[in-house]
């Protein structure tokens, strides 16, 4: 049975990270494993992921620590403010209900990066780093009081520490006994780039409709990414809808704030939910990413949180190696546990709370949301708060460090 430091199950961007983020610190790529079935996936035939994730501040310089900043960034697009409405579909003129922009000489709110090319960035930069990745499920997992032996296809491994990076619907949580609680929304995010006659000036919008939130995200000048959260049937029936239908439904909830839609490119729907691990760690083993929790897309944190759970987990392993010690002892555990599940919980309530406060078409909810919306932008300090809670640098971001262990 071979021996390992650590050993990282999912191959997607979170785990890819977890482990670059270790190597940048000072693990030998030799003392990691990745495991994961669908590791042989990326090859120029597949499909490339269109959707876009709003990278923040925190998220950017811990991609740049691991040098991968530099791969992506010329897809990269800033998002320099965005704008909120709230009103009925039939409205034909929504005016903003709050704005936010950022101030002189500030950082980006956001980065609007392609997922697909993020995730084959960070793959290309671990494979360049000499770290082991085996194409193979993990089928079964016994913790003793040293390692957690890994079986995987014919073959058994051991760590000191099990990384679960392997999504959702992750084997490893539901292998160690983990509850993920949570419900679906009966949602449905419709996902799209179109492409427009009106610059959007690096500025994006949230409609928030009836049936949910609209939300257009710049890129290049021309082109916007769309989040559509739609109920489940109406979302089915705009994808078996023809191209045109398609561009006239998405036209109606832009509602002219991009001019006219002139095309619509790479959709695809995800159905929506809400789940979050009972608890994010278990005996030699810590979850993150989706593994651990999973929120509605509304203020596009989802792999913000996940970035934040893999640098503050290397943060803390890394510490525990440079001493000589046990890198899956359960007070580093539950340190870490402590450390990022309440920021996982809240940014789960806020996003469920937002959006069902926004999602229907109560009137009296509607004064509410006007109401909090005008107290929003008089109170002095409001939106540099926001702005810095959005950042993922508020209570400053871990970086792994670059020296070695020592």
């Amino acid at each position: 049975m071979a021996r390992h430091d650590i050993l990282i199950g999912g191959f997607g961007a979170a785990g890819a990270a977890t482990a670059l983020a270790l190597v940048a610190g000072g693990v030998p790529a030799r003392d990691l494993l990745i495991l994961d079935p669908a590791a042989g996936a990326d090859g120029p035939e597949r499909v490339p992921d269109a959707r876009i994730l709003a990278l923040n501040t925190g998220s950017r310089r811990f991609l740049a620590t691991l040098g991968v900043w530099d791969d992506v960034a010329d897809a990269a697009h800033p998002m320099t403010g965005f704008a909120i409405s709230d009103s009925a579909l039939g409205e034909e003129i929504r005016p903003a209900l709050a704005t936010i922009g950022m101030e002189d000489g500030a950082e980006p709110i956001a980065h609007l990066v392609p997922l697909g090319r993020l995730t084959a960035a960070l793959r290309v930069r671990v494979r360049e780093a000499g770290i082991a990745v085996r194409v193979v499920p993990i089928t079964a997992l016994s913790a003793g009081p040293d390692a957690m032996r890994v079986e995987s296809g014919d073959r058994a491994d051991s760590a000191r520490l099990l990384v679960g990076a392997d999504g959702a619907h992750s084997p490893i949580r539901r292998l160690a006994g983990i509850p993920f609680h949570g419900w679906a929304y009966g949602q449905t995010a419709i996902v799209a780039t179109i492409r427009h006659t009106l610059p959007h000036e690096g500025r994006a919008v949230q409609h928030f409709l009836p049936a949910g939130p609209f939300a257009m995200l710049p890129l290049d000048e021309g082109r916007s990414s769309i989040v559509w959260s739609e109920a489940g049937a109406v979302a089915r029936a705009v994808l078996a809808a023809d191209p045109e239908a398609q561009r006239r439904e998405i036209a109606r909830r832009a509602a002219g704030w991009r001019g006219e839609i002139l095309a619509v490119e790479a959709l695809s729907a995800h159905p929506l939910n809400l789940r979050l691990a009972r608890r994010f760690v278990a005996s030699r083993l810590a979850l993150v990413a989706d593994a651990a929790h999973i929120v509605h897309p509304l203020a596009g944190q989802g792999l913000n949180l996940g970035f934040a759970d893999a640098a503050t987990l290397a943060e803390m392993v890394l510490e525990r190696l440079r001493l000589g010690l046990d890198p899956g002892a359960p007070d580093l555990l539950a340190a870490y546990q402590a450390r990022r599940r309440p920021p996982a919980v809240a940014m789960a309530c806020a996003t469920d709370g937002i959006n069902r406060l926004f999602s229907n078409d109560s009137g009296p909810l509607r004064l509410m949301r006007d109401f909090g919306a005008g107290l929003f932008e008089r109170i002095p300090g409001a939106k540099a708060w926001l702005m810095a809670q959005a950042s993922g640098v508020a209570d400053g971001a871990p970086q792994p460090s670059q020296d070695g262990r020592g």
